[in-house]
């Protein structure tokens, strides 16, 4: 995959920049010699004990969740609903347990459908073995290959009823316009302003 991989400094920064700036970049996965990719175009930042939806809410801490308070630019893969892996990659310092979910890839060749975390964990051969590992060649890593820029929405997250009305409100699911989301937006964007925020890439 030509262009530019993303090296840990780029993950070791504010956390929903790095969610914004992670759209339309390329992830890459490597195993067993054959090389799989799709197109990041819906993520979520997650963004630490203050986050009451986040895994580290509170200051949670335990084997489960303890990649998210290592370095930035590793992987946090984890287990939910007793079939599903998702992906998350570390942001920020060490010690502050913030994390990027990946939510849907545009899928490259040989690639199945990737339309919501545990789609895209299942099509790249993503499980447990991976948390933890750096993002970086050979394994799994990211790539800036310079694709045209495209506008970005930002809406509510999914799947985080419970987590009170500040968070289940906050704007911090970020996506591109794209079929392949795992939900998507409305098509009358303008009659969902308070849902959908349309950004401009900087």
């Amino acid at each position: 995959m030509p262009g530019v991989v993303l090296d840990r400094e780029f993950f070791d920064r504010d956390t929903v920049t790095v969610a914004r700036e992670l759209l339309g970049k390329v992830l890459v996965r490597q195993l067993d010699g054959t090389t799989f990719w799709g197109r990041l175009v819906e993520v979520e930042a997650y963004l630490g004990p203050e986050d009451l939806a986040a895994h580290s809410s509170r200051g949670r801490r335990s084997p489960r969740n303890e990649v998210m308070y290592g370095s930035p630019g590793h992987a946090y893969v984890y287990f939910t609903y007793g079939m599903h892996f998702c992906l998350n990659f570390v942001t920020r310092e060490a010690g502050v347990p913030q994390a990027v979910l990946v939510r849907a890839l545009e899928p490259g060749p040989r690639v199945d459908r990737c339309s919501g975390p545990g789609l895209v964990c299942r099509a790249l051969r993503i499980d447990r073995s991976v948390n933890g590992l750096p993002l970086k060649p050979p394994d799994i890593y990211l790539v800036d290959d310079h694709a045209p820029r495209r506008r970005i929405y930002a809406t509510p997250r999914v799947g985080i009823a419970g987590s009170g009305p500040r968070w289940e409100r906050r704007l911090l699911r970020f996506c591109l316009a794209s079929p392949h989301l795992s939900r998507p937006l409305p098509k009358n964007r303008k009659r969902h302003l308070e849902r959908v925020q349309l950004l401009h890439p900087a």
